[in-house]
C-alpha cells in the first residue's frame, strides 16, 4: 500500500506526456519560433497583481472537468491560485474558475514565482512552440512564453524554482546537450549556465522537488522513501522521515510544508531555524493524499492543495475548515 500514490502518480505522468506529444506531433516541424515578452506585456504585468484576472482579455470563465493536473501556485503574487493541467492553466480568483484562451499547453514541472511562472512539457493544439518545449518563463501569465533551452529536446518532470532567487533545480530524465541522465543540476542564472550537484543521500523513485524562495543552498525533495533535505545546494540531502512515503514539499521562507502517506495522509509544516514541527489537519480523504500545495503569499493562513485523486481543496483558516473546490477534477 505505501508505492499505491507514487506509481499511480508517476504513471499518470508518464501516460500524459505520451498522449500529448502524440496530439502535437503534426506541429513539431512549424515550431522553431518561440515566443517572447516585449516591454509592453512586462508592464501590464507590473500592473496586473492588483487588477481583476477576470477583467484581463486573456482569461475566460471556465466550467466542466480539469483532467492531470501537474502542479499550482501563485503566480506572479497573485491572490488567485493557478492550476497547470493537461490542456492549459486554470485558475480560481473570488470564488470564480477562469482558463486561458490561448497557449493551453501541457505545463509539466510547473512553478509559479513572484514575477511569474516557469514551466516544461508540451505545446498544446493552438501553439506553435515546439515539443517539447524545454523550459519556457513566463511574466504575463502565459500569454508570451521565453524559452530557457532544450526546446525540442527535454520535458523536466521534475523541475523546481525559487519563488524569489529563481534558481531552477532540475533532475535531467535522458542525456541531452547539456545533461547527463538521471542526473540533478542547478541553474542561478536562468538556464543560461548548469552545474550537476551530486545529490547523495537521494534514492529511490522521486515525485517532487523544491527551491527555497530566497536561500539558494536549501533544496527539498518528495519520495518513495520519504522526505528529504539539502543544506548546501543538492550536493547531499538528509532523509527526514520515515516509513512513510513522501508526497509533497514546498517551502516557505522559513519553513518546510510536506505531505507524506502510510495508508493515511498526513500534512506537516517544519520550521527551518528550530526543526519544530506542526500537524496540518487535513480533510477526510481515502486511499488519497496531497500531491501539489501552495501557500498564498498574500495570505499565510491560506493553502491550497491537489490530491492524488485530482479533488482540489482550500482552507483560509489554516487547515481549521476546508472548502473543495473541485472533485475528481469536477468543479463544484
Amino acid at each position: 500500500m505505501k508505492k499505491f500514490l507514487l506509481v499511480a502518480a508517476i504513471s499518470l505522468l508518464i501516460l500524459t506526456a505520451c498522449s500529448q506529444e502524440n496530439e502535437t506531433e503534426q506541429l513539431e516541424e512549424s515550431t522553431n519560433q518561440t515566443e517572447t515578452q516585449g516591454s509592453d506585456s512586462q508592464d501590464e504585468t507590473e500592473d496586473s497583481t492588483s487588477a481583476s484576472l477576470a477583467s484581463h482579455d486573456f482569461f475566460e470563465p471556465f466550467i466542466g472537468k480539469m483532467d492531470h493536473i501537474h502542479g499550482l501556485g501563485y503566480v506572479g503574487g497573485q491572490a488567485a491560485p493557478f492550476f497547470a493541467a493537461h490542456d492549459g492553466l486554470k485558475i480560481y480568483e473570488n470564488g470564480t474558475w477562469l482558463k486561458t484562451k490561448r497557449e493551453n499547453n501541457d505545463y509539466m514541472g510547473f512553478n509559479a514565482t513572484n514575477d511569474g511562472f516557469y514551466s516544461s512539457g508540451h505545446p498544446g493544439t493552438d501553439s506553435k512552440l515546439p515539443n517539447p518545449i524545454g523550459i519556457m518563463k513566463s511574466v504575463d501569465h502565459g500569454q508570451t512564453l521565453q524559452s530557457l533551452g532544450f526546446e525540442a529536446e527535454v520535458d523536466f518532470h521534475l523541475m523546481a524554482v525559487g519563488y524569489n532567487n529563481h534558481q531552477i533545480f532540475v533532475m535531467s530524465p535522458h542525456k541531452n546537450s547539456v545533461m547527463e541522465a538521471d542526473a540533478f543540476y542547478v541553474s542561478e542564472d536562468e538556464g543560461a549556465n548548469w552545474k550537476e550537484v551530486a545529490a547523495s543521500g537521494l534514492k529511490g523513485e522521486l515525485i517532487g522537488l523544491a527551491v527555497h524562495p530566497t536561500d539558494k543552498n536549501i533544496l527539498a525533495a518528495a519520495g518513495e522513501d520519504g522526505i528529504y533535505l539539502s543544506k548546501d545546494q543538492g550536493e547531499s540531502f538528509e532523509l527526514l522521515t520515515t516509513g512513510t512515503q513522501g508526497t509533497i514539499v514546498y517551502f516557505t521562507e522559513n519553513s518546510l510544508l510536506y505531505g507524506e502517506y502510510d495508508g493515511q495522509p498526513s500534512f506537516v509544516i517544519r520550521n527551518l531555524t528550530d526543526d519544530n514541527e506542526e500537524g496540518i489537519a487535513l480533510p477526510k480523504m481515502k486511499e488519497d493524499a496531497v500531491m501539489y500545495a501552495a501557500i498564498n503569499p498574500k495570505n499565510e493562513h491560506e493553502i491550497t492543495f491537489v490530491s492524488f485523486n485530482n479533488d482540489i481543496y482550500q482552507t483560509t483558516d489554516h487547515g481549521e475548515s476546508w472548502n473543495i473546490l473541485a472533485k475528481s477534477g469536477n468543479l463544484q
